[in-house]
């Protein structure tokens, strides 16, 4: 019996899918469910994945994300009865962002709970006891399902025209996304001949991007794994070869490959698109989720922000159309179109203006380092911020009430609206 359970066991281990690029936090009440949760972010299903483990259950949970933003997905063990357990998630979606994902471990076999729960917007429902295998099963399923929603965002960031630091703008929000969003995230430098990635960050990988644009039948995950060059706990990038020694002609489909397996693995792509245009530039910039245009305020920039714009917004007519973001705007002694004449001229106003502080960008720059980590007071740190928070979908309050436990709040929220209307408001 023991060889029997111990082979289907294996069987088991093997047909679970690994955990994408996902950051999670568990927030647990018995040393027993600790235990299973730490043992979990050790298995090698779960490598890619950022776990954090606390004690106290939901009221902890509510607690750490009134300040917080919340992670990708949030597991949560509780002691308490049904009642309790309902009142207490809806004080916690009150502070939960919009695609976190939030599963339970339970030590009520219940399967009315379950059903309540789910109905509510759980994505599970886990009774305890559990094993390690198990909860990697569950949690894998979420991301892994015939019917999962794709989980990464991809993010292309082009200059209007060479030289308007369109890269330094990708990595410096890249940055932002992934220090203060708490989202794993990935810079892929698609200028394989003058890439400046690894030098932003002070990183000479041996190997990077290239690898895996010139061999598409051999790139998965494993491989891209393998070409990622860390730079925090939570930011990686594809450095470029940033070497001339071979012609890059490359085809249309070039990139897909990659980029495919990097929506799936990962949470949030930036991609370093170089100011060209190809088969292949177009392709990734009407492929990606959001297209970012960076400009500086003069005429031949506008020109080609209007006319990459136009030709963007014809191509993605189903999609939100490109953000403008003006950089190094305020040089001395410099004629210039003004923000507003610009966004006029394109009709959209600019996402974000970035001022001309070459001291501060050219320190960074020399010492491979953000701007963030050169200056964390600097006002521009928090356009950056901002720029992140718009492209994650975070931008104006915090925490937004969509996603978890949307059928409550909308109970909810005809319950309020029914009061307004007896009270005579």
């Amino acid at each position: 019996m023991s060889e029997s359970t111990g082979a289907e066991r294996s069987e088991s281990a093997a047909q679970i899918a690994p955990l994408p690029r996902i950051s999670i936090q568990a927030f647990c009440e018995t040393p027993a469910v600790v235990a299973v949760v730490d043992e979990a972010a050790a298995d090698r299903r779960v490598d890619k994945a950022h776990v954090k483990v606390q004690l106290g259950g939901v009221p902890a949970a509510i607690e750490a994300f009134r300040s917080a933003p919340t992670p990708n997905l949030i597991v949560l063990e509780t002691l308490g009865d049904r009642r309790r357990l309902v009142a207490q998630l809806e004080s916690l979606a009150e502070f939960c962002d919009a695609g976190t994902k939030v599963v339970v471990i339970g030590h009520e076999n219940d399967i009315a709970l379950y059903r309540d729960l789910t109905a509510r917007g759980v994505s599970d429902y886990i009774v305890a006891p559990l094993d390690v295998l198990s909860l990697i099963s569950r949690l894998s399923d979420i991301y892994n399902s015939a019917g999962a929603e794709i989980l990464g965002r991809i993010v292309a960031v082009v200059g209007a025209k060479g030289g308007v630091g369109a890269s330094s703008v990708a990595h410096n929000v890249a940055w932002s996304i992934a220090r203060n969003l708490q989202l794993q995230t990935v810079i892929a430098d698609l200028d394989l001949a003058f890439g400046t990635a690894g030098l932003d960050f002070n990183q000479d990988p041996p190997q990077g991007i290239a690898e895996a644009v010139f061999a598409p039948d051999r790139v998965d995950s494993n491989l891209v794994d393998r070409l990622l060059s860390k730079c925090s706990d939570s930011l990686s990038i594809l450095a470029a070869p940033a070497t001339i020694e071979r012609l890059y002609d490359l085809s249309e489909t070039a990139y897909d490959a990659v980029i495919d397996v990097l929506r799936s693995s990962s949470p949030c792509t930036i991609l370093d698109v170089p100011h060209q245009w190809t088969a292949w530039t177009r392709r990734v910039l009407v492929g990606a989720d959001e297209v970012v245009i960076v400009a500086c305020p003069d005429l031949a920039n506008l020109r080609n922000a209007k006319t990459l714009f136009d030709g963007l917004r014809q191509a993605r007519q189903n999609d939100r159309p490109p953000k403008i973001v003006l950089n190094c705007v305020g040089v001395p002694r410099r004629p210039e179109i003004a923000a507003a004449e610009f966004a006029k001229a394109i009709e959209v106003e600019s996402t974000a203006v970035i001022p001309f502080e070459p001291k501060l960008f050219g320190a960074a720059s020399n010492n491979g380092q953000m701007i963030a980590e050169v200056e964390p007071g600097a006002k521009v740190v928090e356009v950056f911020d901002g720029l992140g928070r718009e492209l994650m979908g975070r931008s104006g309050t915090r925490k937004t009430k969509s996603g978890l436990l949307q059928p409550l709040l909308k109970r909810f929220s005809r319950k309020l609206a029914g009061r307004d209307v007896r009270r005579g408001f």
